[in-house]
């Protein structure tokens, strides 16, 4: 098993966090791990994203030029990464935002109302996580035990009681899809 996957979208709505808890939770499931973050020096408002790889043989090297999945998170993104998905592969995203969605009909696209759904939640931190829970859900590449270990070991022990919150999220997340 080996899936590679990018997660792009603005400075702050989460994407290297997703990246790295997604990263953890295969360090948890005991596979090959790379992490490797990419954004502007604005950081939050600019441009983001991350390419994470799990595999349970040796990775070779991080820089990859195509994509089993890509989660996008904006327009701009979207725009980037589309011609980017291996055929048969996934793009998922979230329409809020969205002006030309995307018209690959090669690959499963998987549209998921994260925004509406951290609304609902009353809580837009929610949203990385939402949209986490609908990537394992179409791609169930690391198990949801790993990823709140993984949580665990990202966020710092002063918000560990928002776990169960972001557990919530993740369940949400998968129910979108």
């Amino acid at each position: 098993m080996k899936e590679e996957i990018v997660i792009a979208g603005f400075g702050g709505q989460g994407v290297l966090s997703m990246g790295k808890i997604l990263a953890y939770a295969g360090l948890m499931d005991n596979l090959e791990v790379t992490w490797m973050p990419s954004y502007g020096p604005e950081q939050r408002g600019g441009t983001a994203n991350v390419t994470v790889i799990l595999s349970d043989s040796p990775i070779s090297s991080p820089v990859l030029d195509m994509f089993d999945t890509a989660v996008v998170l904006n327009q701009q993104s979207l725009d980037k990464f589309e011609s980017k998905v291996k055929p048969g592969g996934t793009l998922i995203y979230d329409p809020y935002g969205i002006h030309h969605k995307p018209t690959r009909t090669d690959i499963n696209i998987v549209p998921v109302d994260a925004m509406e759904a951290s609304l609902q939640m009353k809580n837009s931190k929610t949203y990385n996580m939402i949209l986490l829970g609908a990537l394992l859900k179409c791609r169930p590449v690391v198990g949801n035990d790993a990823v709140i270990r993984g949580l665990r070991k990202t966020l710092p022990e002063r918000h560990h009681h928002l776990i169960p919150l972001n557990e919530e999220a993740l369940r949400k997340g998968m129910e979108l899809v």
